[in-house]
């Protein structure tokens, strides 16, 4: 019983933090999805697929966090580069702020 509490946690807070960590990702370049994919891959507990991060990446395009450019590549078909608009730099912000808060709050739990 308690595995299966703590695996259904552990995907909440993975969940919650993926917006988070795709905006970190793409702040101050232009990256197409598999390489957000495989930068993400490499946090430890974050366990993230494809299938995960293209419905968030349309998502935060929809909101406007995001903007997209196609551009060819030399390895096959082209690729949609995602970058962060303004309107994205603003929310990072805020979430940045939260994110502290809340760390700081937690650590002083620990």
């Amino acid at each position: 019983m308690s595995d299966r509490f703590f695996d259904n946690w552990a995907t909440q807070l993975r969940k919650g933090m993926l917006e988070f960590c795709i905006l970190r990702a793409i702040r101050g370049t232009s990256l197409y999805g598999y390489e957000i994919v495989r930068i993400l891959r490499d946090i430890e507990g974050l366990v993230i697929s494809e299938g995960t991060i293209y419905p968030i990446l349309s998502r935060l395009k929809k909101e406007g966090f995001v903007q997209t450019t196609i551009k060819e590549s030399s390895e096959g078909p082209p690729r949609k580069y995602y970058e962060m608009t303004d309107k994205g730099e603003k929310i990072l912000g805020d979430m940045d702020s939260y994110w502290q808060t809340i760390n700081k709050g937690c650590n002083k739990l620990i």
